[in-house]
């Protein structure tokens, strides 16, 4: 029996559906021992940074099809607990970051209830006037019960020093390992959700909601659960944006444009499946930094043009996203060498 168990082992390791992605997630965990410019680390930590922020907004807007223009309300309260917490009680970085999740998902019920009513743009309107309103409050706000949040002038996360605890490093390398294991996680969650019956139900009620219903699917509960969860999500992505920055802005993590550039990335990669976030965040924000880089000075927001003619093109020829282009190659590769193997 023993023997039998170990080479069914082996052989679903020699399966190149198997060693593939181990081949692949192997990669990048590497990529700091051979690439040490911080310049470069630093585009790769960006990149799995949109795409973890991407794949925890999938869960409620590509999963159960609710488009939400306000993400980034979730990352500016995780973001800014946090950072309040270490300020004026010292509390770590990490513990910062669960409190300002649980807060998010809080702030996901009390939002998400009565906004479920609202079907197609009117929900997408409604989430971008909530996040339009919690940016303006934050910037018209100096102090609130004594709490000094210091307005549009933002805030600085205090030095500390090269600590694990305080969540502060010298080096790149360090951020890199942290948000690769994020993104990982989130994509496990997702996957897990996806193959369980809250993913199923999502699914139902992203093709018609009627029809969900009348098979007696509690619409308003699973939308909740996957904001909840999406929410909760989102905002340990805004700690470790305050972390790796060292300062909070309404502007930069509550404004618009990033609210926009996470829609944008699902959409591009593929809104609704598993590594769609993560192919559009690969793809679209290389283009973002080196715009921003030789334009950035001259012609502000140049990059959502570009991301305007991209999603023309991905729209026309590519609905689904480069996730079905990618999907297309891997499972004729996967294909072509289980023959070679037979």
């Amino acid at each position: 029996m023993g023997c039998d168990e170990n080479t069914s082992y082996v052989h679903r390791l020699s399966s190149p559906r198997v060693y593939i992605p181990i081949i692949l997630v192997g990669g990048l965990f590497i990529i700091p021992l051979i690439n040490h410019n911080p310049i470069f680390l630093h585009l790769m930590i960006l990149i799995y940074f949109y795409a973890y922020l991407t794949t925890s907004w999938n869960l409620l807007g590509g999963f159960a099809g609710q488009l939400s223009l306000g993400h980034t309300a979730f990352t500016g309260i995780g973001a800014y607990t946090s950072t309040l917490l270490f300020i004026n009680l010292g509390l770590t970085p990490w513990v910062g970051m669960l409190v300002g999740g649980i807060f998010a998902a809080i702030i996901a019920v009390t939002i998400g209830y009565p906004c479920f009513k609202l079907r197609g743009a009117y929900f997408a309107l409604a989430t971008l006037g909530f996040v339009e309103t919690l940016r303006l409050i934050v910037e018209n706000t100096n102090e609130i019960f004594g709490i000094q949040i210091r307005g549009p002038m933002g805030m600085e996360v205090p030095l500390r020093g090269h600590s694990l605890i305080n969540f502060q490093f010298l080096n790149k390398g360090y951020y890199y390992y942290i948000i690769l294991i994020m993104m990982l996680l989130a994509l496990l969650i997702c996957y897990r959700v996806s193959k369980a019956k809250l993913g199923y139900c999502l699914s139902a009620i992203r093709n018609d909601v009627d029809a969900a219903q009348s098979l007696g699917i509690n619409v308003s509960w699973c939308r909740l659960r996957a904001a909840i969860l999406s929410a909760f999500l989102t905002a340990i992505g805004g700690t470790f944006y305050a972390q790796l920055v060292l300062f909070i802005d309404p502007g930069g993590i509550i404004g618009g444009y990033l609210s926009l550039e996470i829609v944008l990335i699902a959409i591009v990669g593929g809104k609704g499946t598993l590594l769609g976030p993560i192919l559009g965040s690969f793809f679209l924000v290389p283009i973002s930094e080196l715009t921003r880089i030789y334009f950035g000075g001259t012609y502000m927001g140049v990059h959502l043009i570009l991301f305007g003619g991209i999603l023309m093109l991905v729209i026309l020829f590519l609905p689904r996203g480069i996730n079905e282009l990618v999907a297309r190659f891997y499972f004729g590769l996967i294909e072509s060498l289980e023959k070679r193997k037979v």
